[in-house]
Order: structure tokens, then C-alpha cells, then sequence
């Protein structure tokens, strides 16, 4: 027995089994808490995937070659998202925001009690629910159906690919088979009836049945903007689950699928710009977390006392409540903050993977001119959309990469930064556990979350040797005409492209010049804070016109009118592909009016209701928003 005082190591064994089997309830609730706190960041992060500037953009027989087209409609080019970027001076100005708004609403439950702060925050909450939560409603439809109704997939050692404009499944190859059902693998092998075989194939086409609908509402409502049966749907189904919550009951669960929701969107519309910036930004609510948990009442007053979708709960085991009365339930708790602030940085390190994928594709030939002087060319690969092809990854397991389309080969590009953040995400989520168990009192999680995942980020870059193209690295706006050109090149100088800098938008050498720059000021600033309205495709630009201009025309015919609506269909039929002559089309749409649907012809379907408005209905213009730029 060691009398010195000093810990030995049975001593220490013992503590450790002493706390495990005092922990081991707990096991199954931590579990769950952290698989929760990773579906929003994991979910979030390859929602939030878009083109890289190190890759071009894909030409539109590219397109029909993957597969992503295989409707022939001209659709907007998904793969550009739209994202507001956090700037220094917004790292600065998070702790403090943050800690005034939660002094006042701990004086405010203080003074007037928590039941009117939840009546008014409720009301907010719920207007935000409807949009997040029909937002991850409708994405998890479209998942589901891209695995049920894949583009690829493998049956007897064939590669098939679903061509939804003939409605059939071709083999690759010289000889090729042909099947009619939209089922994947051995699926598609069961006879079915051909009416659940055209069920099926409708349901397939779902998600891409785009309607342009205007509505207006005068002094009210103007509204223009595409919409699918999907988005229809997932809408009622959050505006039903929304309105259970805050009219009838507010069970956990369904508390939880708000916190989702409201991560899960988070994580899409945000982004920290430059992996100094988010460091600052974490580093700064490091510090705030502890001051708000370890030396004040707020955090864990205002937490308890706010009945709001800003934290997931999660069931405790039954706690044996006084003699003769039954069990008592408790619930754990975790703030979002705790989910979308690390989840931010994790969202850029996966962005940051795909950036480098490209750039490791990219190709430089050197180029004389007629001056003698030469120039280095990079030619950019094309990219491949990477979401919404997990179906075809799941359906194509076992074939070797060189035979999978570039679609879905693209999809699994290396993931090394974003591993790292989730594996350092883990660790410091399950530090936080830990000690909240050993020593029984509430934690401030980022105390062990930024840590984590700072680390595991930039250590990754250093063993890699990345670190330059790490801090080089940014998603703030710069002039990126050059680059989407039609030949998808962009000319660089030697130097500029050893450091992976672009030319119109460079990075700051040091620590020192980011805080002259960005933090102090010195700089023009406006440069890196300007923002770029993100812009329409020409086809949407034409559907709005269109819509506008059909209205218009209405309205002059009823100048006291007050309300106009307009329906048309402007993605592809669902309808089987018949070859049909001139007169039969015509016939077909006239029908199609008659019972009250909308053509197939996307030119000339129009569905117009005008009870209202002399004046001219502009499509909806929302808030600009700053469009990710990434340096090549």
C-alpha cells in the first residue's frame, strides 16, 4: 500500500472501474447524444458541396454523359450555392453579440419569467421550423429516392445506367441489354404489372417535375420561383409538424428534428471564408463558453429555462422518485451552438477536400505568345456534380473505380481533412462526457470541441504539407469571369501558381498582415467584403420574363384587379415518350387543360389565374447573399 499520497496505478484502475460502472447507464443516452450531434454536421457539410474555383464548369455534354441530364430539360446548374460569408471582424463580434443576447435574456427571465420570452421566441421559432424543416424534409426525400431509384448500378458484373427520357436501363458495353423497370440490381428482375411499372417510373421523375409558379398579392405578396411536388409536399408536412409543436404538445423528438433542421441549414448558408478566419471564430466562443458555464449562472439558467428548438434534448434514464410516487424523467441537453459552430469549420474542411481533388487534376502546359513572352495555361478539369449520388455509390459496390462513370467516381473523392475534423469532433465530444460524468456538473463543450477540432485540422495540413494551400485557401467573392469561361482556363503567372493564389484576389503573407488587413482595416476593405448577387440562368431568367409578361398582359385587361397567380410546368413529363404527331400533341395539351393540368409543353403551358393587379409582377428578388469563390 503506498502511504506517500501519490496515485498508484491500481489506484487509478480502481478509480476507473468506480466510474464506469457508475457511467455505464449512460452508455446508450452518449451514444445517441453524439450520434445526433453528427447526422446535422455530416448531413449539413455534403449539402453544402459545391463547384470549387479549382474546377471548370461542366459543359452541357458533359452533363448528359454523367447522367444528370437525362431528361434533356434545361435545368439551372445545381452545383453553385450561394453562401454568406463570416469576415474577421465578425469573429470579433460573435462572443460579445453572443453574450449580450444571452445576459438579456437572463434579465429578462429574471424579471418577467421565462413564459412570455418562450411565447414570443416560440412564434419566431416556429416561422424558421417551417422553411428548415420542409428544407431537410424535402433533401431526405430526394436521398431516399436516388438510393431506391439510382442513375448506375451494377447487376451480373454490368454496369447499368437508367435513362429516364426512354425510360429504360442500358447496359455499358457492345452489347448492350435493355430492361423497362426503374428498379436497381436484382429488383428490377421481379415481373411487375406495367401500371406499377409506370407508377414507379413516375415516381422516379419526381424530384426533377419543376412548376414556375408567380403569385401576387397586392401590397402583400410577390412571389416567382420554381417549385416540385417535393417541395409541396415537404412544405404541409412542416407546417403540420410545426404547428403540432407549438399549438398541441412539444415532444422531444420532434424538438430535436427542429434542432436538425435548423443546423442542417445552418451549415448550408454560412461558411467561415478562410480557415483563419474560422479558427479566430472558434477560439473566440472557446473563451466565451467558459466565461458563460464556469463563471456566470447564464448559460445553464437561460438553457433550462427556454423551451425553444436552440438545443437537442435527450431521455435520461429514470431517476427512482420519492417513496410511492413513480420515476422521474430527466433529459440531457446540447446546445446548437455546440453542433454548427465546430460544424462550420468541419463544412469547410470537406469543401476544402473537394478544392483540392480538383486542383490535383488541374494541368499546365507553358504557352509562347507573339511577343516572345510566355505564359503558363492551367487547364481545370470539369466538374462533376458530387451530391445526389449516393444511390449510384451504393449500387455500384464492388466495381473497380475505372469502369464507374465520372459522376460517381468524382463523389468519393479523398477525404482527409474532413475525416480528421469528425475524428477530432468525437474525441472532444467524448471528453466533455467524461468529465461532466466524473465530476457531475454542467460542461462547456466547445471547451474540448474546439480544441479537437483545431487540431486534428491543422495538424492534418502539416503532415500533409498543405499548409500554405490551407491558408491560401477561401471561399470570399473575387472576380471569377476568367475562370468560367468557355473553354473553362485561366491564365496564371509562375508564381501565382506555385502558391495556388488566383491573380485577382490574393491571401495575406502572415498572421501579421491577416490582423492589419482584416481585423484592424488597413487594407481596402471593401474588396474582400463585397458581395455578388448570385445570378439566374438564362433559362430561369426567360421563365420569369415569361410569367411576368403573361400577368402583365392579364392585369391590362382588369386594371382594379388585386390578385394574380400563374402555374406552368417548365421541368420534363412524367408521362411515358410516345411518338406522336403534331395534331396528337395538340390534342394531348387541350386535354391536359380541360382536366385542369398543366402541359407538357413548357413554351406554351400556361395555367394563369388572374383575379388581381394592373401593375407588372416582378420576379421575387431576396436578399443577395455572398457566392463562395475558392482559390484555384
Amino acid at each position: 500500500m503506498d502511504t506517500s499520497g501519490e496515485p498508484t496505478f491500481d489506484g487509478l484502475a480502481a478509480s476507473a472501474a468506480f466510474y464506469f460502472e457508475q457511467t455505464k447507464p449512460m452508455i446508450p443516452l452518449y451514444i445517441h447524444l453524439i450520434l445526433s450531434a453528427l447526422f446535422p454536421i455530416v448531413t449539413g457539410s455534403f449539402a453544402s458541396l459545391s463547384r470549387p474555383s479549382s474546377a471548370a464548369k461542366p459543359s452541357r455534354e458533359a452533363k448528359k454523359a454523367q447522367g444528370e441530364d437525362d431528361n434533356g430539360e434545361d435545368e439551372e446548374d445545381e452545383a453553385e450555392k450561394n453562401m454568406e460569408g463570416l469576415s474577421a471582424k465578425d469573429a470579433i463580434m460573435l462572443p460579445v453579440t453572443a453574450g449580450a443576447v444571452l445576459g438579456g435574456l437572463y434579465w429578462l427571465i429574471k424579471k418577467y419569467g421565462a413564459d412570455p420570452i418562450n411565447l414570443i421566441l416560440g412564434w419566431y421559432f416556429s416561422g424558421v421550423g417551417i422553411f428548415s424543416v420542409g428544407k431537410i424534409l424535402n433533401d431526405a426525400a430526394e436521398f431516399v429516392l436516388s438510393v431506391v431509384f439510382p442513375t448506375y448500378f451494377t447487376n451480373k458484373g454490368k454496369l447499368w445506367k437508367v435513362d429516364g427520357t426512354k425510360r429504360k436501363a442500358i447496359t455499358n458495353g457492345a452489347d448492350q441489354d435493355a430492361r423497362t423497370s426503374p428498379l436497381p440490381g436484382v429488383l428490377g428482375l421481379i415481373p411487375l404489372p406495367r401500371a406499377v411499372v409506370d407508377g414507379l417510373w413516375y415516381l422516379r421523375s419526381i424530384p426533377k417535375q419543376k412548376y414556375a409558379v408567380v403569385m401576387y398579392i397586392k401590397g402583400a405578396l410577390e412571389a416567382n420561383g420554381p417549385v416540385t411536388v417535393l417541395n409541396v409536399v415537404a412544405a404541409f408536412v412542416s407546417l403540420g409538424a410545426i404547428g403540432y409543436n407549438h399549438f398541441i404538445a412539444k415532444p422531444w423528438w420532434l424538438t430535436n428534428l427542429q434542432g436538425f433542421a435548423v443546423s442542417y441549414t445552418a451549415l448550408q448558408v454560412m461558411s467561415p471564408t478562410t480557415f483563419a478566419t474560422g479558427s479566430l471564430i472558434l477560439s473566440g466562443l472557446f473563451f466565451y463558453d467558459i466565461w458563460a458555464v464556469f463563471f456566470t449562472p447564464l448559460m445553464v439558467t437561460v438553457a433550462k429555462n427556454l423551451d425553444q428548438p436552440i438545443k437537442l434534448l435527450f431521455p435520461r434514464p429514470d431517476q427512482p422518485g420519492p417513496e410511492g410516487q413513480p420515476p422521474t424523467k430527466g433529459y440531457s441537453m446540447l446546445g446548437l451552438g455546440d453542433i454548427v459552430l465546430p460544424g462550420l469549420m468541419i463544412g469547410l474542411a470537406l469543401r476544402f477536400d473537394l478544392h483540392m481533388y480538383y486542383l490535383k487534376k488541374q494541368k499546365t502546359i507553358t504557352k509562347v505568345g507573339d511577343d516572345g513572352e510566355s505564359e503558363e495555361v492551367v487547364t481545370k478539369a470539369e466538374y462533376n456534380n458530387v451530391t445526389g449520388h449516393w444511390g449510384s455509390r451504393l449500387w455500384t459496390i464492388g466495381l473497380k473505380r475505372s469502369f464507374l462513370p465520372a459522376s460517381v467516381d468524382s463523389a468519393a473523392f479523398p477525404k482527409p481533412y474532413f475525416v480528421a475534423s469528425l475524428v477530432g469532433y468525437v474525441i472532444g465530444m467524448i471528453a466533455t462526457l467524461v468529465v461532466m460524468s466524473v465530476w457531475q456538473h454542467a460542461q462547456p463543450a466547445l471547451l474540448y470541441l474546439v480544441p479537437g477540432v483545431l487540431t486534428s485540422i491543422w495538424s492534418t495540413a502539416f503532415v500533409r504539407g498543405e499548409v500554405k494551400q490551407m491558408w491560401s485557401y477561401t471561399e470570399d467573392v473575387s472576380g471569377e469571369a476568367a475562370e468560367d469561361d468557355e473553354d473553362g482556363k485561366k491564365s496564371k503567372t509562375t508564381d501565382e501558381k506555385k502558391d495556388g493564389r488566383s491573380e485577382k484576389k490574393k491571401s495575406h503573407e502572415s498572421w501579421w498582415d491577416y490582423l492589419k488587413y482584416e481585423i484592424i482595416g488597413l487594407s481596402e476593405s471593401s474588396e474582400s467584403d463585397s458581395k455578388k448577387k448570385p445570378s439566374k440562368s438564362e433559362n430561369e431568367d426567360k421563365a420569369g420574363k415569361h410569367d411576368a409578361d403573361i400577368l402583365d398582359a392579364k392585369a391590362a385587361k382588369d386594371p382594379d384587379s388585386i390578385v394574380a397567380f400563374s402555374i406552368r410546368r417548365i421541368g420534363p413529363s412524367s408521362k411515358k415518350p410516345k411518338d406522336t404527331k403534331a395534331s396528337e400533341v395538340s390534342n394531348g395539351d387541350k386535354a391536359d387543360q380541360k382536366h385542369g393540368t398543366v402541359s407538357r409543353s413548357s413554351s406554351s403551358s400556361e395555367d394563369v389565374v388572374l383575379v388581381s393587379k394592373d401593375a407588372q409582377i416582378a420576379p421575387e428578388s431576396g436578399p443577395s447573399r455572398r457566392t463562395r469563390s475558392k482559390k484555384a
